[in-house]
């Protein structure tokens, strides 16, 4: 049967359902069609939620039960030789009690389904198990709806959203964006560990209810452009480990064989000993950013989250980034309709609220960050054996002077790196971040 709704969304997940639940409440027709068997159900592991971007869309989510395994009171950043490295964190009592919920980690399946359901009880009708394999176009190209996988299975739309993932092929096939390049998107692998709670809070010293997460850089990553986690949930460890998919191409580096590595290094082992490997799953991560982001809205239709290229590798955001752009996209929809304009004028306030936001501003800064990795790999492996060196030799004790040491560590470093090398690094470091 052919059907007729005000708003079609393509994908369950963050930036699909925030927009869903932001529709709904205006009582706008909104359906939702999800390829897995439930929203969440290609999301086994684990991640972290920013509280500020859900409380927008649903203020009282902690009443309403929202899965959330621990809160987070501390970041760590570790950067690691093979051997050894360095750790660095801060932890803020702040974030226990006034900010409590800042970010928060969620097991993905449980909380994509928790999270589906609330727009499913506001109004939306949230459809899984649905492929949209084509984007249905008026006489002048426009987008009307959208065409599934299921006989008979055309739904026309006022507007469409896309928000299916960075490795949908439905933007790209409908012409709205190009094929992200091989050094655009990183391949991750995550697996989670399953520990007692009690375990998990003596290791990383926490009380019941909070936690740690760990981002991590160095020689982990096999050479490659890359970054591993750790991150606590309420009974396991959700590991992860990936790398730009060009340097995976290059080096024949499986990521399997990445993700053992991992969970042999030294800093790693206390960390999981003992624990029962429960879930592994591969994701792609869309890490071009600012310059690769598509054209974001035009005649019927909207882009939102993954699929909008929409992810901050300097400080590892995205679902709130994703919640954040659905919620925007939901909300120029409103007005599109409200005043019978669904066409690309019609809609471009969405692109001026992302412009105004922190989504596109933070994008915007870190815009060559992506780029400075990509191109200079002596930050994952030169550098981290290096500093590591000097830690190792400083904390020695055997009856060599500190000054000796300081000269030995300098001779070193100038002779795998030229002083012109280092210098034009912290140059484009710090053009990649200011």
């Amino acid at each position: 049967m052919k059907e007729t709704f005000d708003v079609a969304i393509v994908g369950a997940g963050p930036a699909g359902v925030s927009a869903a639940c932001i529709l709904a409440d205006a009582g706008i027709k909104t359906i939702v069609f999800e390829r897995g068997e439930y929203p969440g159900a290609k999301n086994m592991s684990g991640g972290v939620v920013y509280g500020h971007d859900l409380a927008q869309i649903i203020p009282d989510y902690v009443d309403h039960k929202c899965p959330i395994e621990r809160n987070i009171i501390e970041s760590r950043i570790w950067y690691l030789s093979k051997e050894g490295g360095y750790s660095f964190g801060y932890r803020d009592s702040i974030f226990a009690a006034e900010r409590k919920h800042n970010a928060f980690t969620v097991l993905r399946a449980k909380f994509d389904r928790w999270y589906a359901e609330q727009a499913r009880k506001k109004g939306a009708l949230i459809v899984p198990s649905t492929v949209a394999v084509d984007l249905l176009r008026n006489d002048k190209g426009g987008v009307v709806g959208v065409v599934t996988g299921r006989e008979d299975g055309e739904v026309r739309a006022k507007v469409t959203l896309l928000a299916d993932g960075i490795n949908s092929p439905l933007a790209a096939r409908a012409g709205f964006r190009v094929e992200p390049k091989p050094e655009e998107v990183a391949l991750a692998v995550k697996e989670v560990i399953e520990l007692p709670s009690e375990v998990i809070e003596q290791r990383f010293g926490v009380s019941n209810g909070d936690g740690v997460t760990i981002e991590i850089l160095g020689e982990i990553t096999g050479g490659m452009d890359g970054i591993a986690t750790v991150y606590t949930n309420r009974n396991s460890l959700s590991l992860a480990i990936g790398a730009n998919l060009a340097d995976f191409a290059t080096s024949k580096l499986r990521p399997y064989e990445l993700l053992e590595a991992f969970k042999q290094h030294p800093l790693v082992v206390p960390l999981i000993s003992g624990g029962q490997p429960r879930e592994y799953i591969a994701h792609w991560l869309p890490e071009g950013g600012y310059d690769t982001i598509p054209a974001l809205y035009g005649d019927g239709y909207l882009i939102a989250g993954d699929s909008a290229m929409m992810f901050n590798a300097m400080h590892r955001e995205g679902s709130n980034l994703a919640m954040a752009s659905g919620r925007m996209a939901a909300e120029a929809i409103i007005e599109a309709i409200g005043r019978g304009d669904c066409s690309r004028k019609g809609l471009a306030n969405y692109g001026k609220r992302l412009a105004e936001s922190y989504v596109l501003k933070d994008l915007k800064k870190y815009r060559r960050f992506g780029r400075f990795r990509y191109r200079h790999k002596e930050i994952f492996n030169e550098i981290p054996a290096l500093a590591s060196l000097a830690g190792r030799e400083m904390l020695t004790v055997n009856g060599v002077s500190k000054k000796q040491k300081q000269k030995m560590i300098v001779k070193e470093v100038r002779r795998k790196m030229s002083i012109l090398r280092i210098a034009r690094l912290l140059w484009h470091s710090w053009r990649a971040v200011r």
